[in-house]
């Protein structure tokens, strides 16, 4: 849908060597800000609705203001929306036309999650970081700025998801962000994991590292219930583990399929697979899903039933979205 808002307050939100792992800075543990790139942002708003936890913003046309793609002058329009996924401060871009990195997202990946971003206390910082990725040879991917009378802001997209399978985001803004404001968020819906998919897991691991980044933590856990798409399945998994942030990041390495993974790697590519949520009843959890249209398409368990250490997953199809799937988590606490 669209929206009428003051030209100003478009412009604000369009705008918007190797360390050891320990000593990465402190923005770096928190994502402040996922920049969702989707083809439909009338359907993703329709899909929004449906969930309570989603807070989305009539979407509005802007042209993309002062602003650099691989060091040239960016151009395009853009449609846009602000709001929050859960507990995270949220944008989402159906990029129209010109040169962006948004544009190139969209015609290489179709929809899906573009960027993480971290917010950083001041320019100072933000150029400090930017001269210690290129050091690593990090160079920028994009760049978008705007200072107004009162505001100012910048935002910084990095060049690694050749290797790295995300865009990596630092943003400095004076002041507090416009937009819409949080809905209280029950633990039911506070961003529990970001999860990718990726066809090796060890050079991803070691582009990270080299970064500053921890290094992955490997697990392959045995499962039991598996159901793919409501038949019977035999599919299995490696992952990988960075808990450099207060949410984990898993990384996924199908090894025997047909699974979800696959499926979005056929579809979209490398990159972000799925957002999961802990669930404090798994059953009654699938039932809303499926009941606002979001049906489950991939479940399993692991460890002994009803016994601790054990838990249940189940992802449900959020394709339309905006390319992605949600996965619900529930841990065996005890009768």
């Amino acid at each position: 849908m669209r929206s009428r808002w003051t030209p100003n307050f478009l412009i604000a939100i369009t705008a918007t060597g190797a360390i050891a792992a320990g000593e990465l800075p402190e923005f770096y543990r928190r994502v402040d800000q996922i920049v969702w790139v989707v083809q439909d942002l009338d359907q993703t708003w329709r899909q929004a609705q449906k969930l309570p936890f989603v807070q989305m913003s009539d979407w509005t046309e802007v042209w993309l203001p002062a602003s650099t793609f691989r060091g040239q002058p960016a151009s395009g329009q853009l449609r846009v929306a602000l709001g929050w996924f859960a507990d995270t401060r949220t944008v989402w871009i159906q990029p129209l036309d010109g040169q962006n990195a948004f544009r190139e997202f969209a015609q290489r990946h179709g929809s899906g999650i573009f960027s993480l971003m971290h917010r950083v206390k001041d320019e100072t910082e933000l150029d400090k970081e930017l001269e210690r990725l290129a050091s690593q040879g990090v160079s920028v991917l994009q760049e978008v700025s705007w200072q107004g009378s009162a505001r100012k802001f910048r935002y910084v997209w990095l060049d690694t998801e050749s290797q790295g399978k995300y865009v990596l985001g630092l943003f400095w803004a004076s002041g507090e962000d416009p937009g819409a404001e949080s809905l209280p968020p029950s633990p039911q819906h506070r961003i529990a994991q970001y999860a990718f998919v990726v066809r090796d897991l060890e050079p991803v691991s070691a582009y990270w590292a080299r970064l500053g980044f921890p290094a992955m933590t490997y697990t392959q856990t045995p499962l039991r219930d598996r159901l793919y798409r409501g038949q019977p399945a035999d599919f299995e998994m490696r992952l990988g583990w960075q808990r450099h942030g207060k949410v984990p990041y898993e990384w996924i390495l199908s090894l025997r399929g047909p699974d979800i993974y696959r499926e979005h790697l056929e579809r979209h590519g490398e990159g972000v697979h799925h957002l999961a949520f802990q669930v404090d009843d798994m059953d009654q959890a699938i039932a809303e899903w499926e009941k606002a249209g979001f049906p489950v398409i991939m479940s399993g368990a692991w460890g002994q039933k009803d016994q601790p250490g054990s838990g249940r997953f189940a992802y449900v199809d959020a394709e339309r979205l905006g390319g992605i799937a949600i996965e619900l988590l529930w841990n065996y606490r005890g009768k």
